[in-house]
């Protein structure tokens, strides 16, 4: 069992006798808990285990495509009709989408309604669980309603995990590296080492990604400066994940972020950030783990199109954050439409 301590909120990791306590501790007038089909039939017989008060389900359907205000309706509807108030509290058991949903919807729900996080998925315990970001996607375009709230408390069980797909794991891991190419160069070189990521030590993974984003996060919690290097491989990654969200193949939120940070890395490269070296051990090590799919960027001038609409954005220049150096990040960097053309082009080469 391990524990982080935030500035608002605390972190349990593996710690079912804290949740327990936690809830005795609040005395909610009201227990909701937000599930979908997935978290409901693997995960939420789990957390009742460990409840001895009362509580009503609230079920969403799963997939980034439903985190919308249709979703967000369902939900406080359902908060009215099973009459929650000021003193309710929302549990939000699922990956990312309900994390960010629910906690959403708790935050606004009658200007706000106490909440916590049990996250499900790697994603969601290593990336989400810290930083109190919430929000839901509008017009395809991911995260663009939103606000940032800290929950009350996360509490993290790694043996969720075990109910998860190779590829969903592996979606998760994306994050896991992501932490370590932006500020911890060591982090970043004994991930690359695994290639098997379902036997892994998750409860000390985790604790030491959330660390690396709890630093961050605490320095700037309204996102205003340093806390932008977090969206290294996002502002590309966003933008495919957008583009196939609603096709026959869509890809998982740590697949796009693959991509992008492999194309991102070129564009540190281009910039004279990192090292030629620096730059194929980045591509190599990322697609030994997701993969090599050019088609996810073939169309570029729609993926660049929906670019547009990054939250980073500045006077209509696409602003990134990139690699300072291999552990270390910058950010609101200008970069021109050209240049992502090459990064698509350099993700798209054949490996050696």
């Amino acid at each position: 069992m391990k524990n982080i301590r935030c500035k608002n909120y605390q972190i349990h990791i593996n710690n079912w006798i804290e949740l327990t306590s936690f809830l005795h501790h609040e005395d909610p007038s009201s227990v909701f808990i937000i599930v979908d089909e997935n978290t409901e039939k693997y995960c939420l017989h789990l957390v009742l285990e460990h409840l001895d008060i009362p509580v009503q389900v609230i079920r969403i359907p799963s997939g980034e495509q439903n985190k919308n205000l249709t979703t967000c309706q369902h939900i406080w509807t359902n908060l009215m009709r099973y009459g929650a108030d000021r003193h309710s509290l929302v549990i939000n058991l699922g990956g990312g989408v309900i994390g960010d949903l629910g906690g959403f919807c708790a935050a606004t729900y009658m200007r706000g309604i106490r909440f916590i996080q049990v996250p499900t998925t790697l994603l969601s315990q290593a990336d989400a669980s810290v930083g109190g970001k919430l929000g839901i996607d509008l017009m395809g375009f991911k995260n663009m309603v939103g606000l940032i709230q800290d929950p009350a408390a996360v509490f993290i069980f790694t043996e969720f995990l075990s109910t998860l797909p190779v590829d969903q794991v592996k979606s998760g891991y994306a994050e896991l590296l992501k932490h370590g190419l932006i500020a911890d160069k060591d982090a970043w070189k004994k991930l690359t080492e695994h290639t098997d990521v379902k036997i892994l030590d998750f409860e000390q993974l985790i604790f030491e990604s959330l660390n690396i984003k709890k630093k961050v996060t605490e320095q700037d919690p309204n996102e205003k400066g340093l806390r932008k290097i977090l969206n290294f491989g996002h502002t590309i990654g966003h933008a495919v994940e957008s583009y196939w969200m609603d096709s026959r193949t869509p890809l998982l939120h740590g697949e796009a972020v693959a991509i992008g940070m492999v194309s991102e890395a070129f564009l540190s490269y281009r910039i004279g950030k990192i090292s030629e070296s620096e730059l194929f051990d980045i591509r190599k090590s990322i697609i030994k783990l997701y993969g090599h799919h050019p088609k996810f960027v073939k169309h570029s001038d729609e993926i660049i199109g929906l670019m547009k609409a990054d939250k980073k954005n500045q006077k209509g220049e696409f602003r990134f954050s990139l690699l300072e150096s291999v552990g270390q990040a910058c950010y609101d960097i200008t970069v021109d439409k050209e240049a992502v053309e090459e990064s698509f082009m350099f993700y798209k080469e054949r490996m050696e």
